[in-house]
């Protein structure tokens, strides 16, 4: 591998989540110049906390794979492994959810998971640059077709629909 690829978490998951956030705000902001009950505000505050930092850990992780090494890129958190280093690529699939670990030495892993967009690249890049002898059967097998993971964006797209619905009955009352 002679170029830098760089895998990011799934636009189609990150923008819902981004317009899931502007509309939890933004409701926040009606109940509280509507007046609404106390808990419905703090309600709303305790749901766009979350809300906020899965959206903030989703649009800026991300992974990048050279020809020496793979890099992991997360809020205030950076992790670097050479693959000469690594002894192990293992999978784990449950259903539609596979999670990947690479493994160094006893203390050093990094996990990655089938919400980055074109994971299937990133399982055949990780297959090629690792030593032969570390990659597991299971994820030899998995690398042939790995699973695309929807649920997790139908689930946003749906949260968006219903927080709409709610945003405009605050006007229609």
């Amino acid at each position: 591998m002679k170029e830098k690829q760089t895998f990011v978490i799934r636009r189609t998951f990150v923008i819902p989540l981004g317009l899931l956030v502007v509309m939890t705000l933004a409701l926040l902001v009606v109940c509280l110049i509507q007046a609404q009950p106390i808990a419905k505000v703090v309600i709303l505050a305790v749901l766009l906390l979350p809300l906020a930092i899965m959206f903030a850990q989703s649009a800026w992780r991300r992974i990048e794979i050279d020809s020496e090494c793979v890099r992991a890129f997360r809020p205030m958190h950076n992790k670097e492994m050479a693959f000469a280093d690594v002894t192990s690529l293992e999978t784990v699939r449950v259903r539609n959810r596979v999670f990947m670990t690479l493994v160094a030495g006893e203390d050093e892993y990094l996990i990655l998971s089938n919400s980055y967009a074109d994971f299937p690249g990133l399982v055949r890049c990780l297959v090629a640059a690792v030593p032969e002898a570390a990659v597991t059967d299971e994820t030899r097998q998995l690398a042939v077709k790995p699973p695309v993971r929807q649920a997790d964006v139908v689930a946003v797209w749906l949260a968006v629909v219903a927080l709409a619905y709610i945003l405009v009955a605050q006007f229609v009352r």
